[in-house]
Order: C-alpha cells, then structure tokens, then sequence
C-alpha cells in the first residue's frame, strides 16, 4: 500500500474541499454575468478629407441636420463622428437621429422617431484632435434603404476641418440648437457632409429569406464610386444594395459602405504643383487608398468584403493636377493593389478587384495611349493573375464595343470619364451577388 506525505495529504484534502465550495457555491446571478456581445454591422458610411488652408468654413452655435441614406436595416443604431483631421478638440453639444418624414424631400424629421443620441451616457461629447467618437447604441427601428437625419448641434466656434466635400446630398445649417425640430429654417445648404461618417446597426433580415449573421461590403474607390446625380442615392453601390436585397441575392444581410472620394488615387495624396489653381481643391480628394485602407475599410463594423475600384486618378493626375515625377505604370498600379490584396487578407477580408474603365477623349486630360495602355496592362493582370478573390469586370460592362477605349454613350455622363445613372446601374448588374453567399 502506497503511504502519502502530509504534503500530499494536505495537498489532496484542500483540492477536495475547493471542489465542494464550488459545487455548493450558488450561480451567479444573470444580471452579474458578462453580457452576449452585440454585432454591429455598417448600413452607411462616408470618407472623411482635410480641407484646403482656402476653405475657412467656420460653425458657431449653429445646427448641422445631414441626410444619409441606409443599405440594410435594423432594430438599434449608433453613429461614428469624427475628428481625424481636426486641429482642435471638436465640442458637439448635442447630437439627435430621426428618420426622415414620408413623403418629402426636405430636412423634416418624423417626431415618432426622433431619438438623442449620448457618448458614454452623457448627451455632449469633445473629441479630441485626431480621433472619431463612436455613440452609444439607441433602439429605433431603420427601415433597408431609407433616409435618416442626423442633426449635430455645434455650440463653440468650430473650423468644418473633417468632411467630405462630394456627397451629393443636401445638408442644412441653421442658428442655435435645433436639433430636435421637426421642421427648421436654414441659413443656408451645402453639399457636404462634416463630422459624420458612419452609421451601424443591430441587423434585421430583409425580408422572408433573410436569414444569418450580417455583414458589410465596403466599396474602396474614386469620384466614379462616389457619383450620383444630386440627392438621388444611385450611386452604383445604391443600385448593389437594391439588387443584393432582391431575387438572387444572399440570405443574410449585407451592407454596402461607400468609401469613394473625388479625385481619390491609390499611390498618392493631393499633391497640386505650387501655384496650380487645384490648390484650392486638391485636399478634399483624400489620402491615397493605400494610406486610408486601414480607417475606411478595415475598420468599418461588420466589414466582410471589399471591393477596390482605383486607378484612373493615378494614370490621370500626373503632367495634370499633380507633378508629372508622379507617373505610374500599369505595374506600379499591379503593386499597389497587391498591397491592399495582403492587407484584407491579413485581416480575413475577402477582397475583389474592378477594372479601370475606358477614358478615351475624356474632357480633363487623363487619356493618352500611354495611359491607355497602363490601364490595359493592369486590367489584363486583374482578369488574369488571380490574385484578387474575385473580379468586377466594370471595363467590359461599360466600354463601346466599337471602341473599346471610350464609354458606351448610353452610359457616359458627358465628359467620357464618369458615368451616368443608367450606367452606374449597368455597374452594380457587374458585381457577381455569389460574391456575398
């Protein structure tokens, strides 16, 4: 027979004692357990850009009451303001989200819905120079592609540093704290979005197929990512949110984030040569994609997909609105985009790549054969290297097939470079949905 030490003795009975105080132990309480984490999932996003030293917007004690359009819907929601590009800790005093009333095309809001939104519990919030600010969660119900109201009141004296200068969208300024009037009299109207650059949701089902957990698409591009005709939401990832809702398209929901900016390019920022009028523009045009990859995409709530449209600026600018020692080649393209390949998947993100669509006689000056031929070198590599996950094939779905460098002129907005509303849905008919499945 084996003989125990003491140690072994005592060892044995105050593990045999631990194992009966926890077996009496009574459980702990729901309230004290940790609660079931919440998925947040982007229904719509903006990028945010610096502002030219030209641009001295100024609010003070004013009222901003933006519109932004949803993709998916949901039961809660909170927003992401931000500060990025501030220089001054940026004092919001308060902060009301409604949905917008039926039937109108103004800043009216349905009172039914109009909720204060807190930051940490309290309804003001400084955020500090650099940094977003996310709000705490607040239940409304947000119907799939429809239009909410978010009113910002701004007391202090505060520069319009962080915005978006492309949105397409009527936002509305007016004096004093207005946030939660159903109607107001604005001072004036911009076409801007400022401080506010993503909402999210506790994701619903879309409709009786609607089933699994929701996601994001972020759509990571340039001026033809971003256009649409003023206040209309036909973005092409406006129509890929209707068809991805619609027969054929996934069981779960997906939402679909924009994060296009005029003028944006891959390889470069704004960098106008000294005494080039575009100095008094060229910084709303964004960091390059390879900077802002991290904050506009990698960081959007629910992010699953990407889907990566860039390259014409880079072929564009240069010997234009940028030093021409910027030029690149269709190689150089071929490199950046496989920075941003290894950066999503890293992540876990699937990634998809568009091909640059045909420019030819494009009334700002990006087309030369040279030009034409780097967009032809990279748009083969996309079709043909399978280094993306997947390809939007935007060239084939929109070129002229009697000449294959030009736009379609059932799709061309005028200028041979950008595409009209009829083209911008042939774009969203071009993104394969089995992406999403």
């Amino acid at each position: 027979m084996k003989h125990l030490t003491v140690r072994q003795r005592f060892s044995a009975l105050l593990t045999g004692a631990l194992l009966l105080g926890a077996a009496l132990a009574p459980s702990a309480p729901a309230s004290a357990q940790a609660p079931a984490p919440t998925t947040w999932t982007g229904t719509w996003a903006t990028a945010p850009t610096t502002v030219p030293k030209t641009d001295t917007t100024t609010f003070h004690d004013q009222t901003i009451r933006q519109i932004v359009h949803t993709s998916i819907a949901g039961t809660a929601l909170r927003i992401r303001l931000s500060n990025e590009f501030g220089k001054q800790p940026l004092k919001i005093g308060e902060v009301r989200i409604a949905r917008r009333a039926p039937g109108t095309d103004e800043p009216t809001i349905d009172p039914a819905t109009d909720r204060r939104l807190t930051f940490s519990g309290k309804s003001s919030v400084s955020i500090p120079a650099g940094a977003p600010a996310l709000s705490d969660p607040v239940t409304i119900r947000v119907p799939a592609r429809s239009d909410l109201v978010v009113s910002l009141h701004l007391p202090e004296s505060t520069s319009g540093s962080t915005v978006n200068s492309f949105a397409a969208q009527r936002s509305y300024i007016a004096a004093g704290n207005v946030t939660g009037d159903t109607k107001i009299e604005p001072q004036s109207v911009t076409e801007r979005w400022y401080f506010l650059t993503g909402v999210s949701v506790r994701a619903t089902s879309t409709g009786p197929s609607g089933t699994g957990k929701a996601s994001a698409a972020v759509a990571l591009g340039d001026s033809i990512t971003a256009d649409t005709t003023l206040g209309t939401n036909h973005r092409w990832t406006d129509y890929l949110a209707q068809r991805l809702q619609g027969p054929g398209g996934p069981r779960h929901p997906v939402g679909v984030l924009n994060k296009g900016i005029s003028g944006n390019r891959l390889l470069h920022d704004p960098n106008p040569p000294a005494g080039h009028p575009a100095e008094a523009y060229a910084a709303y045009f964004g960091e390059s994609g390879l900077k802002r990859f991290d904050r506009d995409v990698a960081a959007q709530p629910g992010v699953r997909h990407v889907l990566v449209l860039l390259g014409v600026n880079d072929l564009g600018h240069p010997g234009n609105i940028a030093p021409l020692s910027e030029k690149v080649t269709g190689q150089d393209l071929i490199d950046g985009h496989r920075q941003l390949i290894a950066r999503a998947h890293e992540r876990g993100l699937r990634i998809y790549g568009a091909t640059i669509t045909p420019f030819k006689n494009d009334t700002l000056g990006f087309y030369t054969p040279e030009n034409a031929a780097a967009r032809q070198t990279f748009n083969h590599w996309l079709r043909t290297s399978g280094e993306y996950d997947g390809v939007i094939d935007f060239d084939a779905a929109l070129r002229d097939p009697a000449d294959p460098e030009r736009l379609l002129a059932a799709y061309d907005s005028g200028d041979h470079l950008h595409t009209n509303d009829a083209g911008r849905e042939a774009m969203a008919r071009a993104v394969p949905l089995r992406f999403f499945k």
